[in-house]
């Protein structure tokens, strides 16, 4: 088997596995918290602290793996995330389970960084979408798969089976970085690391978030204030710094980098909390099982799995941005659909929608990762 099969199979299997547990949780959530006795935005924070520490750390383990390397970084972060989802099976309150939650955003976003970093590297430009797509196929595969076994396994196992499954795939992933890829890629070896950088950042993201969760109180403007003022601070200390965890010169030089991210900041700002919404819609307000509103939030992923590969192959023949401007029009309209929800809504209609959805993300995700990691150098 290839370097470059070897490398596809194993970012996507840890891909795959991300995603699965994340999608497989929401649909745990209720069961979370009848269990635990948790209201309403405790249980979301079991959601919002995987993804905050995700973005949190993302930024600092993405220069961390151009200096020390990228295997040694992806290695580090599959480390984290079994070890923690074997704690996480012994969690016994929803601040244990936030906790083990948190620290497996960290893994992840080390792991989903490294992933297309590898690939990139390996693969060339000509062959990078068609790769891409594979992996990101199995990031939505997970999605698919998620709901659907996440709700058999609560159903007959309990949510603590979701988090004992991941164990053995990332064990698998961890043996074959050590004995099948051979080498290292770090372009920036023997750089600093901005510290100072890393925690305004950190911080930053933090208040920001954090503030959102506490409107409309006061305390959640104040927050958001002080987030806002310091992601400008971090800004200007990384246009000062000799070695930046993020120049902002390649958003300031660089128009597709730019506008690639500020696309995908805003689709998936529009479209995150959806999964975790209708979950909730389906169980509380339509009264289905785990089970079955598996079996209704399995079809947006399963049609992005079918796409991407096809989207991502697509973006190597067609310039990205415009399959992915077409992307972009059909999540508005899927989501234009969700807004007239209501407690009579039909399960064939919110499966059109969830479809409507997935054409869309599928379209855009490949085709604009694509132009993002094709816009910039190896160093960064």
């Amino acid at each position: 088997m290839s370097l470059k099969t070897i490398s596809l199979v194993t970012s996507s299997v840890a891909v795959f596995f991300v995603t699965f547990m994340s999608s497989s949780l929401n649909i745990a959530l209720p069961v979370i918290s009848r269990e635990f006795h948790t209201q309403a935005i405790l249980l979301s924070w079991i959601v919002s602290s995987f993804v905050l520490a995700a973005a949190v750390f993302s930024i600092p383990f993405g220069r961390i793996a151009d200096i020390i390397g990228i295997k040694k970084t992806f290695l580090f972060g599959a480390a984290i995330y079994t070890t923690i989802s074997a704690v996480a099976v012994f969690a016994n309150s929803s601040i244990m389970l936030i906790v083990c939650r948190s620290i497996q955003g960290v893994g992840a976003s080390i792991i989903a960084i490294t992933a297309v970093s590898l690939l990139t590297m390996i693969y060339p430009a000509s062959e990078r979408g068609r790769a891409l797509g594979i992996s990101i196929a199995c990031v939505y595969a997970g999605s698919a798969t998620g709901p659907f076994l996440g709700g058999i396994l609560t159903e007959h196992l309990g949510w603590r089976s979701i988090f004992v499954v991941n164990i053995p795939a990332g064990l698998a992933v961890i043996l074959v970085l050590l004995w099948k890829i051979k080498g290292e890629w770090c372009e920036c070896k023997g750089e600093r690391f901005d510290y100072t950088g890393s925690i305004i950042y950190g911080l930053a993201l933090i208040a920001l978030m954090y503030g959102f969760s506490l409107l409309p109180q006061a305390l959640g403007g104040i927050l958001i204030l002080a987030g806002v003022i310091g992601l400008l601070i971090f800004i200007r200390w990384e246009g000062r710094s000799k070695s930046p965890i993020l120049d902002p010169g390649i958003f300031r030089d660089n128009r597709a980098f730019l506008f690639s991210n500020l696309a995908a900041l805003t689709t998936y700002s529009a479209i995150f909390a959806v999964g975790f919404l209708i979950s909730l819609y389906l169980q509380y307000n339509k009264g289905l099982n785990p089970e079955q509103a598996g079996l209704i939030l399995i079809a947006q992923p399963v049609i992005q799995t079918i796409l991407s590969p096809f989207t991502g192959r697509l973006s190597d023949k067609i310039e990205p941005r415009i399959v992915a401007s077409l992307g972009m029009a059909l999540i508005c309209i899927g989501l234009l659909l969700f807004a007239f929800l209501s407690p009579d809504t039909s399960r064939l209609y919110i499966m059109i929608a969830l479809v409507v959805l997935g054409m869309g993300f599928a379209l855009f995700s490949s085709p604009n990762s694509n132009a993002i990691m094709s816009s910039v150098t190896p160093r960064f």
